[in-house]
């Protein structure tokens, strides 16, 4: 089937892959040609072509109602192997799932982890030897500092004294030695 070389060099490699990927092409244009045959031969056995020219308006009209009712069939046979299709996709995609939960492909349990300091160390190390550790008593303390506050004073008090234009006139002086 095909020819045989005698060589050692990286060419006879090459002839061999270019003489698979002439027979694979001609093989596939011989296979595309065998489906179009069979394509064809199947259509003209399922719709043969009417010949109107002989035929009268009633006998047009029952050649119409031939063949809405062929496609009719041929769309309930379409949809029920599209049905068929769709529920075994589905039942392929549980069995796949069902077959790497068995190989045990999916998520590992957690383990539990111990929670208090003592036992956390403990677990690493000879509880003997080991001194208790206090991780609060090398914490600093830090005290606040108080916010000064403003005295709040009742401003029921200087309602009449901050009335008039006197009071306004307070207001803009001490505003005005604020700023300096």
């Amino acid at each position: 089937m095909f020819p045989t070389m005698q060589c050692k060099n990286h060419e006879c490699v090459l002839t061999y892959k270019s003489i698979l990927l002439r027979k694979a092409a001609s093989m596939l244009l011989a296979e595309g040609e065998a489906k179009k045959a069979e394509r064809e031969r199947v259509f003209s056995e399922s719709f043969p072509s009417p010949k109107l020219s002989d035929l009268s308006v009633q006998d047009l009209k029952e050649l119409c109602r031939e063949i809405h009712q062929k496609i009719d069939v041929a769309d309930e046979a379409r949809y029920d192997i599209d049905i068929k299709v769709a529920k075994n996709e589905s039942e392929i995609v549980t069995l796949k799932q069902k077959i790497c939960e068995l190989k045990g492909i999916g998520r590992p349990s957690l383990k539990r982890v111990k929670k208090s300091t003592d036992n956390m160390l403990g677990a690493y190390s000879d509880t003997s030897k080991l001194m208790k550790a206090d991780f609060k008593a090398n914490l600093k303390t830090v005290k606040k500092e108080e916010e000064k506050r403003e005295e709040v004073t009742d401003w029921r008090k200087n309602v009449e004294a901050m009335s008039g234009m006197e009071g306004r006139k307070k207001l803009f002086d001490a505003g005005q030695q604020h700023k300096s």
